[in-house]
Order: structure tokens, then sequence, then C-alpha cells
């Protein structure tokens, strides 16, 4: 039996880069250690890349949109028709992720998935229409596993054209109202925890609010336990199209050994997702911020990871990951540019 795409290896660090940085980072100016995270990064990034000074010069940024039934049950403080408007928003340049992308100098793509309210054809957005969003998941699948496979595959897709055009960090963002809910479903499936303990308030619910979307996720868990066992399955009955597409790029991105800088809340349940589906990819994976929404430090320690940030961010977009670049940017230039003890004749510290 021929395994699936998604189960293909994916690319092993080069460890002779990774040792190489990391005794670069032990000759440089500095105590060992002292730039905390940084050196990590930049170990890492060697490895990703192959080399013993990396660069994230090159970045491509990809946001994936779609609609959620769920949101008929009453679970977003906005309508859906804000999907749509903001898929114009992002092309137009007015966006968060556009300001962001224009002042790293970054690719920006924008892919609608499926919006409930129709579109006209936009420029500059892919449209692929697997369908008018998702299924309402507390009345049944969220959607056909024909869907989650076009959905995967739209992510691996974008991930080809990053490669194309040299790019060397990928960051993958999302769009699409009620994808918290998905996230929180998603998240809850994955890690056996309460709704209680991973829902919050998305893009502004007040008290009230947060305890009929955990009410409704509940009641979907329990209606769909019987598929919660398998990543794929969970993908098909609890997931959106713009998560799937997410999960397809990251593991596309390990597959082909392109470096990710992961977003918020929801795009860490898509690489959790990802990890589970080949655990391989996890390597490939750095991770941006630690949100506001109470379950993304869950999703984080479940995957092992340390991010860069902590600003109470819940824009979604890719926009965090986008604020973290700069950081990513800089810890490459002081493991390239900084001195060693011997170039600088400073006494090293003793043996």
């Amino acid at each position: 039996m021929s395994l699936s795409w998604w189960d293909a290896p994916c690319q092993s660090l080069d460890a002779i880069a990774s040792n190489k940085a990391s005794a670069r980072q032990q000759q440089l100016t500095k105590p060992t250690g002292s730039l905390g995270q940084l050196e990590q990064v930049a170990i890492d990034l060697a490895g990703m890349q192959g080399r013993e000074r990396p660069s994230v010069d090159s970045l491509w940024i990809a946001i994936f949109a779609a609609d959620h039934g769920v949101v008929a049950e009453g679970v977003s403080a906005y309508p859906q028709a804000v999907t749509g408007q903001m898929l114009r928003n992002f092309v137009a340049g007015g966006a968060a992720i556009s300001v962001l992308a224009r002042q790293l100098d970054a690719a920006l793509e924008v892919i609608d998935l499926g919006t409930a309210v129709p579109l006209e054809p936009l420029s500059n957005v892919r449209h692929l229409q697997v369908g008018a969003g998702t299924q309402n998941f507390a009345q049944g699948p969220a959607m056909t596993r024909a869907q989650a496979l076009i959905a995967l595959e739209a992510g691996r897709d974008s991930v080809r054209r990053a490669l194309d055009a040299g790019a060397q960090l990928y960051i993958g963002g999302e769009m699409g109202i009620g994808n918290t809910s998905s996230a929180s479903a998603l998240a809850c499936a994955l890690l056996g925890c309460p709704a209680r303990l991973m829902v919050g308030p998305g893009t502004g619910l007040d008290v009230a609010g947060v305890a009929h979307k955990t009410a409704v996720i509940e009641r979907a868990l329990a209606l769909h336990q019987a598929h919660l066992g398998e990543p794929l399955a969970l993908l098909q009955h609890l997931g959106g199209f713009e998560i799937a597409a997410l999960v397809g790029a990251y593991l596309a991105c390990a597959q082909q050994g392109l470096a990710v800088l992961v977003d918020g809340f929801i795009c860490s349940v898509a690489a959790l997702l990802a990890v589970r589906i080949n655990p391989a990819c996890r390597q490939w994976l750095l991770f941006a911020h630690r949100g506001a929404e109470p379950g993304h430090q869950a999703v984080l320690e479940a995957l092992q990871a340390q991010p860069l940030l902590q600003l109470s961010l819940r824009l979604g977009e890719g926009s965090g990951a986008a604020l973290a670049v700069p950081l990513l940017q800089l810890a490459c230039r002081l493991h390239s540019d900084m001195a060693t003890f011997a170039e600088a004749a400073v006494a090293d510290r003793p043996a």
C-alpha cells in the first residue's frame, strides 16, 4: 500500500551545520547563553538551511481564508460577511498583515478556500472555493474527506510557490469567522481536555458568549466522539478549510526543507495536527508568540514549543509571526556578524 503524500518522510536537519553554528556561538564575544533563545534560533536555522550562517531575508506569507458553518450556533461576535470583506482588505493593503508584509518586504499571497457569502473575483486572490464554508460541526461533519484533501493540497501548493520564489522562511496565516471555535474543538480532541479550559473570547465574546461557545463545542465533541482518534478524521469532522490548508503547508515545508514560523492559537493547533500526522515535521517549526486565547499555552506545551514573544495578541492573519521576523533576522545577524574572541583580541573565559 502506497503512502499518502502527507506521510512521506520529512527532510532531516543538517547536523554538521548545526554543530558548526553551535561552536560559533561558543566563540562569539559574549558570555555563553547570554543571548538566550536567539542563540538557539540561529543554531536551529543553521540546521534547517544547511549552512553555518543562516539568514531569513526572503519571506513568504500565505493567508488562508474560509468560513465556518458553526457560526450558525451564535459562537462569533462578527457576521460571516466579514471574511470576504477582509479578503478585499488584504489585497487592498489595509489589513495588519498587509502592512507588516510591506514593512518586511515579504511576498504575500491570499488564498480563498470558501466563503459563506459569495464574492466577486478579486485580483491577487486565489479563489479555490472548496465549499461555501464548512458545514456546522455541531450538527455533523465539518467537511467531506474530499474537501479535507483538497484543502491540505492547497497548503502544499502554496509551499511549492514559496520555494519557487526562493523563500527562506514560510509564515501561514488564517482568516475565518468562527475559526477559534474550530481550533478550540480540535485542541480539546487532540489534548483530551475539557472545553472550558480551552475556549476563549475569539474576536471579542463576553462572558456569556464564551459560556455558550463552550457548550456548543462540548456538544460537538460528544457528537463526534467516535471519530476523535485519528488526526485526519478530526480535521474532517471539526476543522476548517483554512486550518486544513495550514496543516498541509506545514507538512510540505518539512518535507521540502523550508523553515516555518508558526503564528498564534489557530496556527499552533494546525501545527499540532501536522505533528500528529507526521511527527518528524516538528523540527521544522519555530514558534512566534503566545497569544491571548486561554488554550494556546496548552497547545504550545504539547508541542514543546518556546515562543519568542508574549504580547497578548489575538488578531491572527499571521500577524504575530510577522512581528517576530525581525527577531529571527537579528538573531541571524548577531550570529553571523559578531566578532569571535580571537578576531576581537578579547580574552575568552578560562578553560
